[in-house]
């Protein structure tokens, strides 16, 4: 048996607040998926290589690196700000990418986005998991949930506000953002969005101490995961386009991969709260490897099966995982999550330049295969993970 958690002294599920930061996740990550998509336009703008293309998406993630101590900050003062103004600051660098006359402009842009996405993610699901109570596998599901109809519907936004707008012309999206943080403020301006605690002092060294058992397996996971999730994020809409010549074709490939992970996140969060979480990320990271070579091998109806499933099961780890820090996290949740969302992000940008790196010496087909292979190490270290008490 894998642990319960228990549920008496734990408050109810507090519906309505989850919904509102379900729905500023929905919008920052709208304006964060935005690169994917409009690689194959900026590669051909800037003749980029494909190794200095997945260096865009590290940029991106590098400011991950302050997400511990961001978090040993949230838990000693609110930083429920940071989140209300995260659509707004993540909103206007990525509207301006199509602008960038050099390589050196949209790092710089992608490196602004990526501190307004740190600022968000570390308090954010901290907060979910306080109103969740005894549910945060639900939870996190509806958070995750609002970050992956984004990255559904993201790319589709982006190419759509390019084919009416152009590369140059389609920045006033930036205003959904700016109304989306308005609206934030308006709603929680009087409420107690609080979770951290003025009387902790453990410091960042106590903390990966006490969940070191978590982090260690949670890290070799995260980094076998990512040559999968890494690889489709950011080079799905490159490889259908390559084969296609259509760019639609790659954005509609890459929000029917984020559609099916819809599915998963919402599901898997909530099934973990009575199956485990062990045996959530078993399932999910045994199938994985196996449809996404499918995805590569197949063709036609067959290809469009074993990507959605391929979101479905990939995708659905996050909440699972989230749920998990959460649980052994005790007296620093935000710092424990500062340091799962700094490994999560590192993980994931450093497999993306290597990812980059495989495709320009082989080819994109080559690189998926090797990424579902790597996949398939994740397996051992689930078991290190801890089970249910009886």
């Amino acid at each position: 048996m894998e642990e319960q958690p228990a549920e008496q002294d734990q408050p109810a599920f507090q519906t309505v607040y989850i919904l509102l930061l379900s729905l500023s996740h929905f919008v920052h990550d709208v304006y964060s998926s935005f690169l994917s998509p409009l690689l194959p336009l900026l590669i051909e703008k800037l003749s980029l290589s494909l190794t200095q293309a997945g260096f865009l998406a590290a940029v991106m993630q590098l400011p991950a690196l302050m997400n511990p101590i961001l978090g040993l900050i949230a838990d000693r003062v609110s930083l429920r700000y940071f989140v209300i103004l995260a659509p707004m600051l993540t909103a206007v660098p990525m509207s301006l990418i199509g602008l960038a006359p050099t390589y050196g402009v949209l790092l710089l842009l992608l490196f602004f986005a990526g501190i307004s996405i740190a600022l968000f993610h570390v308090p954010a699901p901290v907060m979910i998991a306080r109103m969740a109570g005894a549910k945060k596998g639900r939870g996190m599901s509806f958070f995750m949930t609002g970050g992956e109809l984004a990255r559904m519907i993201g790319p589709l936004v982006a190419v759509a506000g390019v084919s009416l707008l152009g590369l140059r012309g389609f920045w006033p999206i930036m205003s959904v953002g700016m109304a989306t943080s308005g609206l934030l403020f308006y709603r929680f301006k009087n409420v107690n969005l609080s979770f951290h605690n003025r009387k902790n002092r453990a410091s960042l060294a106590t903390t990966f101490a006490h969940m070191r058992h978590i982090l260690m397996p949670l890290a070799m996971i995260l980094v076998a995961r990512s040559f999968m999730h890494g690889s489709l994020t950011a080079f799905l809409p490159t490889f259908i386009q390559r084969q296609s010549g259509n760019i639609w074709m790659g954005g509609f490939a890459l929000a029917l991969f984020e559609a099916a992970g819809v599915a998963g996140v919402l599901a898997a969060g909530s099934l973990s709260d009575y199956l485990g979480r062990r045996r959530m990320l078993l399932i999910s990271l045994v199938c994985a490897p196996v449809t996404l070579a499918a995805f590569v091998l197949g063709g036609g109806w067959i290809r469009a099966m074993a990507l959605s499933a391929t979101g479905l099961m990939l995708l659905s780890t996050t909440p699972v995982m989230l749920a998990l820090v959460q649980e052994h996290a005790g007296d620093s949740p935000a710092a424990a999550n500062g340091m799962f969302m700094m490994t999560a992000f590192v993980a994931r940008s450093t497999v993306v330049v290597l990812v980059g790196l495989i495709a320009d010496h082989t080819n994109l087909e080559t690189t998926y295969l090797i990424s579902a292979a790597a996949g398939l190490v994740a397996i051992p270290f689930i078991f290190m993970l801890p089970g249910r008490k009886p």
